[in-house]
Formats: C-alpha cells, structure tokens, sequence
C-alpha cells in the first residue's frame, strides 16, 4: 500500500515548540533533505561497508557523500526526485530480499521506527543501520519499549545545529535549524548498553 509520507505533525514540531517549522507548512511527503556535511562528519566517526543502501535518498544529498567517499551506493526512494536509481517503497520489500551492507538514511519521520525494524531485518548481524533523526527519536514510554527490541549501540548528538531543508532547498531554508539532531546507530545483533557521544 502507497504510503502517504505526511509526517506526525504535531509530535515533530508542537512539542518541539519549534518556531520556525509551522504545521500547516509541511511538505506533502515528509521530505526535508540532510545537510551533506552531517553524514561527512559521521563517516570520520564510523567505519560502514563498502555497499550502502540509502532507501530514502531524495535528492541524493547523502547518497553524493557516501559516492564521494568511495562508497557503493544504492540510492532508492517511493517518489521520484530526479535522483534516485529505483523507485522502491522500502516498508514494503520483501524480507527474503537480503541487503548485504549497511543502511544510511534520514526517514520520513512518521515512519522512523518502521524504517529502523526493515533495515535491521534485511542486513546479517554485524552490519549497521545509520539514520539521521531529532533528538527526541528516544522520548516517550512507547519509543522505550521499541528501543528495547532494537537497542541502539550509539547515539552521536550533533553540538551545533545541522540544517534538514525542505524540499531539498537548501538555498531558502538556509538558516540553522531549530532542532537538535544526532546519528542513531544500530549494530544487528548488538544487545548492550548505548553510548552517547557527542560531535560537530
């Protein structure tokens, strides 16, 4: 079934008190593109596999890092941004179909947990799952008991603001974002205690 990407509004911003995101300001399929230097600082942070699947690459910011850095790069996404190699609603693969490399991504926000429980069903133990979330990914009594499920191995809180743009535009969304953002990293087979780690 078509997902319709919308985002939980107003867990994102409401209760963020988050001024400069309006509601009614959304964009359509939750796509709000990472500023590339996130990922370029988490890659002098953390060794991933030669082959990464950025399964939400919009506009292919951070599918342009991994290539830059030597990475082989599937870049997929559900809607067409003139960037993506397939058009693939990953929610939706089929958990025989095994990647063999790490996931790299920022998900539509509405969808964070399903994103994190697909990736980590389709990679060997070992590899990692990389997403780029708020920091209030880890709130709530609901998100504890996920996270009990899948634990996450690190937690890399960024120290300055990083920049998510809407609509990939990164020319009028310029400005520092009002949210505070970290790398979420998971380690299939991991079940030990997360570390929090700060960076930027």
């Amino acid at each position: 079934m078509t997902k319709d990407w919308t985002g939980n509004k107003k867990s994102v911003f409401t209760s963020l008190g988050a001024s400069s995101h309006a509601i009614e300001e959304r964009e359509t399929h939750d796509y709000y593109a990472t500023e590339p230097k996130a990922l370029e600082l988490l890659l002098e942070l953390e060794t991933f596999s030669n082959n990464v699947w950025e399964c939400a690459c919009g506009g292919g910011h951070l599918s342009e890092v991994l290539l830059n850095a030597g990475y082989n790069v599937r870049s997929t996404d559900l809607i067409d941004r003139n960037y993506a190699g397939e058009l693939v609603d990953f929610l939706a693969i089929d958990n025989i179909e095994m990647w063999d490399g790490d996931v790299i991504t920022n998900p539509p926000y509405k969808y964070a947990e399903q994103f994190v429980e697909k990736a980590l069903s389709i990679i060997p133990r070992g590899k990692k799952v990389a997403m780029f979330m708020g920091i209030q990914f880890v709130e709530g009594k609901k998100r504890r008991e996920f996270l009990k499920r899948f634990p996450i191995k690190t937690v890399y809180v960024s120290s300055s603001r990083l920049n998510c743009a809407k609509n990939g535009d990164f020319e009028k969304y310029n400005s520092n974002s009002a949210r505070c953002y970290a790398w979420y990293i998971w380690e299939k087979g991991f079940n030990g205690t997360t570390e929090l780690k700060w960076f930027n």
